[in-house]
């Protein structure tokens, strides 16, 4: 803490990178399906000795589509073929284990929940390729929780009934393996971008098409 405290005082630049999902947040997440720490950007000042004030630009990392491991509440989770696509697309198997990811469309009022949390003054979009090749795509704008239409997160998301109601946009064929700046996406794509950005109210400043280096764009 001392030696962060100091690089802090010299103006340096420090980088600290959260492990897991806001989701898997011990107090803000879907609890009891949790881990035992604090998972959000507020998890720096507790672990790493860090002052509130001292925290200046917040990312916020998500994928283009869900994922969850092992068990929980995922509204948007798809148990069928087009859930089987993901996975296989996005290689969605545990690291350590293999074990089969969970899979699901966007989660706004998930995303919308996490970017309030955690204070994200920018979203970083990983995976981007895995959704070309869809004729359709779905994001969930707002849930219905027991007949109730909302756009938040419940509290007690483990014993409500919640039902995504979805927003569908076209999607696109095209292959984005040579792609090398934001300007070449296809138009469906940009337009899936700006919908979210728009929805979330926060700049998505950073889009993944591919696991190298070059296919990591900036805006």
């Amino acid at each position: 803490e001392y030696f962060i405290h100091q690089a802090v005082l010299e103006n340096k630049k420090v980088l600290a990178e959260g492990a897991q999902g806001t989701m898997l947040d011990i107090d803000f997440g879907s609890y009891p399906f949790v881990t035992s720490s604090n998972t959000t950007s507020a998890g720096v000042c507790n672990g790493l000795g860090v002052a509130p004030g001292d925290v200046g630009r917040v990312f916020g990392i998500f994928k283009a589509y869900c994922t969850r491991v092992g068990s929980g509440p995922f509204p948007t989770e798809l148990m069928d073929a087009t859930g089987e696509e993901l996975r296989r697309k996005g290689q969605e198997f545990g690291a350590t284990t293999g074990r089969p990811r969970r899979c699901g469309w966007l989660d706004l009022p998930a995303l919308k929940y996490a970017i309030m949390i955690n204070g994200v003054t920018e979203l970083k979009m990983m995976k981007v390729d895995v959704l070309s090749g869809f004729r359709e795509i779905k994001i969930a704008t707002h849930y219905k929780v027991n007949g109730q239409l909302t756009d938040q997160v419940p509290f007690d998301c483990i014993d409500a009934t919640i039902e995504p109601v979805y927003k569908t946009l076209p999607g696109w064929e095209e292959n984005l393996e040579q792609i090398y700046s934001f300007d070449e996406l296809p138009q469906n794509l940009k337009d899936y971008i700006f919908f979210i950005e728009k929805e979330v109210g926060v700049p998505i400043n950073l889009v993944s098409v591919g696991p190298d280096r070059k296919q990591t764009l900036m805006r």
